[in-house]
């Protein structure tokens, strides 16, 4: 049998939590467009990001991927910190 490859999801987003211990909250912004009008609206996630060493502060732009789960509200973890907040 051949291995199966799994794609791993990679996304950039705002930390607006560091609260929690090796534990950040990341905000992901994405435009949806409207199914009848045609208008883009700004929809909004916020994950539970694991961060081992406790390097992100609120304002940083982060990159995430998705992980096994390591908690029950946390199944991403910290890839890199993509800019420092000022």
């Amino acid at each position: 049998m051949s291995e199966a490859t799994k794609v791993e999801r990679s996304v950039v987003g705002r930390v607006v939590s560091d609260k929690m211990d090796k534990t950040i909250t990341v905000l992901i912004e994405r435009l949806v467009k409207h199914p009848v009008y045609g208008k883009y609206i700004r929809r909004s996630t916020k994950l539970h990001v694991h961060d081992e060493q406790n390097t992100c502060h609120i304002g940083d732009t982060v990159r995430i991927s998705e992980t096994r789960p390591l908690s029950k509200t946390k199944s991403w973890t910290l890839v890199e910190i993509v800019e420092r907040a000022q």
